[in-house]
């Protein structure tokens, strides 16, 4: 089935921006080899564009890295320093689609993800909450998405071992996106 003969309810054409506001750009990593941390970034913005065909589609979207938060100051300083972001030298992440998908009901975005000056290509499994009118007049787009990363791939290696074996950060980084967009005006 090609991606023109899909339809989705409600599917608007637009350029969109993301609400920060009304968004979350969230991750967790093992901690001590017995939970998990979770955290989020603060300040992002972001463009989807959405074609009359969804697989001709695209997202751009820049994070400040400085805005990391997992609710424990001290943690979030070591986390910007050169050990782990480096935001001194690489303030941004950023996330630019190379492509959209649909394999039978479900979505992805394909696109490349630049981390600590390292790009790497990442696949997000997407889920199209809605299309909708708002309580100002305008139209709203939402949007969830989740992938899994190596934070070693993308330069963030630092190794801190346990005493008894394992890791006190994990290598593997879940990222989760709640994401509402705002139609741009005419």
């Amino acid at each position: 089935m090609t991606s023109t003969a899909i339809q989705i309810p409600g599917y608007v054409v637009g350029t969109w921006d993301i609400d920060p506001v009304h968004s979350t750009v969230g991750f967790s990593v093992r901690h001590m080899m017995v939970s998990k941390v979770r955290g989020y970034f603060r300040e992002f913005t972001g463009e989807i564009v959405t074609a009359a065909d969804p697989a001709e589609s695209s997202v751009t979207a820049t994070i400040d890295m400085n805005s990391i938060d997992t609710r424990q100051e001290q943690r979030d300083a070591h986390i910007r320093s050169a050990d782990f972001f480096d935001v001194g030298n690489h303030g941004q992440m950023t996330f630019r689609s190379t492509g959209v998908r649909a394999e039978g009901e479900d979505w992805f975005v394909e696109g490349d993800l630049t981390l600590k000056g390292n790009t790497k290509p990442v696949t997000l499994a997407l889920e199209l909450n809605g299309f909708g009118p708002d309580a100002y007049g305008g139209t709203r787009a939402g949007f969830s998405g989740k992938t899994e990363i190596s934070r070693k791939a993308f330069g963030v290696d630092i190794d801190m071992p346990m005493d008894g074996g394992g890791a006190v950060v994990g290598d593997k980084i879940s990222i989760e996106l709640e994401i509402e967009a705002v139609l741009r005006g005419a």
